[in-house]
């Protein structure tokens, strides 16, 4: 079955419905009270007023080294090339099986949180094999999930057997073209990387995603070499730059004259709150910068900007459960976003933001898109967002997938359930 109704909802713009789900589509939806609730029967969630949104989209996660920290070791310097050496270290003990086996877990976690889109990247490694891994669960979640897989040439593409491993990967199946230019020593290479994925990206008509300018030497510029390079070839809209973080370095000049190019190009961003607000400023004394990219002047700028996840328990990034909202939360107050006049951009990026990345057609509360839906323990975006409230109904499709709920008890002269929802607020 993939018939059901949800009943007095409220959406993100505060508006009371009732959605009707049809063979896994939105079938109607009209103010509440007018569904037919009758016709689904059992299959019928009364929302009784709480926040329901679309299910989710990761648009920058690994699921390949996800569940890797302490797993034999720990990356003790917390530092990003650091966690790389160590995952190198280990490529030639990694496996398909025992990748499919963290991997496997690390959907799971993102799907109880209302997750059921990922883009997750993948180090293509000297075997593969990860790669291999994750096409193989792309399938197995095929009924649950849509999984596009970002390859990453790891040793720089100036490494012949690396490039070759790159197209081998792209002729697995996987969906995207990544890269990390600033893995490259010298400026000359890193701009040779870049000019190089793109070139493959344009001639496998892929998706383009690139790990670019994760660092805060504002003398990382590769970010307006992609930005060119898309524009020139007219594929900026299917394009994205993961991180550039170095933008909060560079001069306010430059970085105007940088977002102007990444607007024109038609290039997106991503930015990854959790990782970068640990991996960033690491080399600072005091004051110590923030790290993060500039998200209110590329949104001002007309940039489409999301929000990844990127590392979970791996020797990039040791926390992490696949919560959306958990990360959204962290860069509420990173960015000085914790304003209430902010929680629509922040939400307008996790849900608007993630699927123009993303590249999808039929997502939204709106009849004819999928009937995929969450519902949450909260009565509004503010209120979900401040307590990263518990998912009570996770629909994929018109099906139930998950179901989560937080029942606290305090027992001081009566056992009584906490509420900790805003409102009614009580009198001042």
């Amino acid at each position: 079955m993939s018939d059901f109704i949800i009943t007095n909802a409220t959406t993100i713009d505060n508006k009371s419905v009732d959605i009707e789900i049809q063979k896994g589509i939105i079938d109607r939806v009209v103010p509440s009270g007018e569904g037919d609730p009758d016709h689904y029967g059992e299959r019928h969630f009364c929302a009784e007023g709480r926040l329901v949104t679309p299910t989710l989209i990761e648009p920058h996660t690994h699921l390949d080294i996800t569940l890797t920290a302490g797993n034999p070791i720990w990356n003790e310097s917390n530092r990003l090339r650091d966690g790389i050496r160590k995952w190198r270290d280990l490529d030639e003990t990694i496996t398909k099986q025992g990748t499919k086996q963290r991997a496997r877990k690390g959907i799971k976690w993102f799907l109880s949180h209302g997750v059921t889109k990922i883009r997750t990247h993948a180090s293509i490694g000297n075997t593969c094999e990860g790669v291999k891994a994750l096409v193989e669960l792309r399938d197995e979640f095929e009924d649950f999930i849509d999984l596009q897989i970002a390859v990453i040439p790891g040793e720089g593409v100036t490494s012949e057997p690396e490039l070759r491993r790159l197209h081998q990967s792209l002729d697995l199946g996987a969906d995207v073209v990544g890269g990390i230019p600033h893995i490259e020593y010298v400026p000359e290479d890193g701009n040779h990387h870049v000019k190089t994925v793109v070139d493959i990206a344009d001639s496998y008509n892929l998706k383009l995603d690139l790990h670019i300018d994760e660092s805060d030497d504002p003398q990382k510029r590769y970010t307006a070499v992609l930005a060119n390079e898309v524009n020139k070839r007219d594929i900026g809209s299917r394009a994205t730059a993961s991180h550039v973080t170095s933008l909060h370095s560079h001069s306010n000049a430059y970085a105007d004259e940088m977002i102007h190019m990444i607007s024109e190009s038609r290039l997106n961003v991503v930015t990854n709150p959790m990782a970068n607000a640990a991996l960033q400023g690491k080399h600072d004394s005091y004051p110590k910068r923030r790290g993060h990219t500039r998200i209110k002047e590329l949104r001002q700028g007309g940039v489409t900007v999301g929000v990844g996840q990127d590392d979970i328990l791996t020797y990039i990034n040791n926390y992490g459960d696949g919560d959306p909202l958990k990360n959204l939360f962290i860069l509420s107050h990173y960015a000085h976003m914790n304003g209430y006049h902010d929680v629509e951009p922040l939400w307008d990026m996790m849900i608007e933001g993630n699927s123009e990345i993303f590249g999808v057609s039929d997502y939204g509360i709106r009849e004819g898109n999928e009937g995929s839906l969450i519902v949450y323990d909260s009565y509004d975006s503010f209120d979900a967002l401040r307590l990263q409230a518990p998912r009570l109904l996770v629909i994929h499709e018109g099906n139930i997938i998950a179901e989560t709920s937080k029942n606290t008890q305090l027992y001081l002269d009566d056992k009584e359930k906490i509420d900790y929802s805003r409102k009614p607020y009580p009198p001042l």
